[in-house]
């Protein structure tokens, strides 16, 4: 294998209207977390059946992909894949700009963000979200520990010990993740032990598909090449993973379909569910796996850059779906809070909630998302994160 060159990336003026367009976005979500704050919920579309909004299916999206995004460091450093080790640094790069950009948009939508300290210093360890402050704090800590000795080339030995330790962290942040949905048994459309392998799936989906569009806009922004052999080895990655999301995703709902007790959730899900089952089999099921994978494998667009482009796009919008889904549907359905007895109250008591975002949560959790790229492209611009080249052998 050649010698590998890092480079920092040029700052045009192109390059320089982004960070300013990012940086209103940022302001915009500083701004909406403001009003949220001193105004109250109230201009939110939150309720107390739907408490977590728009920001929450942001923030999960970004903490899952984050997780997926270091899976190109895992495979050339702990598999051994030494294709992939010239972009390496952009994952792990990428990974903590995306987990940070999540963490802004909870820390800021959870209610109290002055409270963060209390969060931070006072656990109880029979809660998943205070192990999830241990694990989300702790990737941060493990995979700039794993970029420094990538980067230092002293320390390079050390790689594929301290790749280990980033990948079985990410594992465990992942199903920790997973597990905030799948433990929580009184809302009917989570509670399966599955959900936390299939954030691990979903992680992976997600996470290399964006890998993919911040490669593909690096390198044509910085005229670096960028070879054939290297973007579809990773566009066939994705197709197998948006593949393996299908198959969790009809496991899921066929495990919950034969248990009578969800008889009644799985059928808002899937069919009676208005705005909820559109974006499950549209957003979810066909543009987060199908359409994907016909553009990945079908032969007239098999080389194709522009359909390695539109698919990585597709698995990103459909991951959003699937993440609203879980996040918004599963509290739209209503609690069951004696299982099995007929409940009627005037406290909303067996109906659906009602939940339709506001500007101010789709404002944060923009903001979050451009916080990520804003990151990452500063990080670019500094730091020797791409390689000059990443063509083909041999040319």
């Amino acid at each position: 294998m050649r010698a590998i060159h890092y480079r920092e990336i040029d700052g045009s003026g192109g390059f320089w209207a982004l960070v300013g367009l990012l940086a209103l976005l940022l302001a915009a979500g500083l701004t909406a977390a403001y009003f949220m704050e001193h105004i109250g919920h109230i201009i939110t579309g939150m309720s107390n059946q739907v408490v977590w909004g728009m920001p929450h299916v942001f923030a999960v999206f970004l903490i899952v992909a984050a997780s997926g995004a270091l899976n190109t460091a895992s495979i050339a450093s702990v598999f051994g894949r030494v294709a992939y080790k010239p972009l390496a640094r952009l994952s792990g790069l990428l990974a903590i700009a995306l987990l940070i950009g999540g963490l802004a948009i909870l820390v800021l939508d959870l209610g109290r963000p002055d409270r963060l300290g209390v969060a931070m210093t006072h656990y109880n360890f029979r809660s998943i979200f205070a192990w999830n402050i241990l694990l989300y704090t702790g990737f941060i800590a493990v995979t700039g520990w794993y970029l420094w000795v990538m980067m230092e080339q002293r320390l390079n030995r050390h790689s594929r010990m301290v790749g280990t330790v980033a990948f079985l962290w990410r594992l465990i942040l992942t199903t920790g993740t997973g597990s905030i949905f799948g433990l929580l048994v009184a809302r009917q459309p989570y509670d399966e032990a599955i959900m936390a392998p299939m954030f691990i799936v979903m992680s992976l989906a997600f996470g290399l598909a964006i890998f993919i569009l911040v490669l593909m806009a690096a390198c044509r922004a910085g005229a670096r090449p960028l070879g054939d052999e290297t973007l579809m080895r990773l566009k066939n990655l994705l197709g197998a993973f948006a593949a393996g999301l299908l198959y969790f995703l009809l496991v899921f709902h066929l495990t919950k379909l034969y248990e009578a007790k969800f008889s009644g959730a799985e059928a808002f899900i899937l069919w009676r569910g208005g705005p909820y089952t559109v974006l499950f089999w549209f957003g979810a099921v066909f543009l987060g796996g199908v359409l994907p994978m016909l553009l990945f494998w079908l032969p007239p667009m098999r080389r194709s850059r522009a359909a390695v482009g539109w698919g990585s796009v597709s698995v990103v919008v459909g991951g959003l779906a699937l993440v609203y889904d879980v996040v918004i549907g599963g509290q739209a359905w209503p609690l069951s809070i004696f299982p099995g007895m007929q409940v009627s109250s005037s406290f909303y008591d067996g109906v659906v909630g009602y939940y339709a975002p506001s500007l101010p949560e789709c404002a944060l959790g923009l903001g979050g998302c451009a916080l990520a790229v804003l990151i990452t492209l500063l990080a670019l611009k500094l730091l020797p994160f791409l390689p000059e080249t990443l063509a083909d052998e041999g040319n």
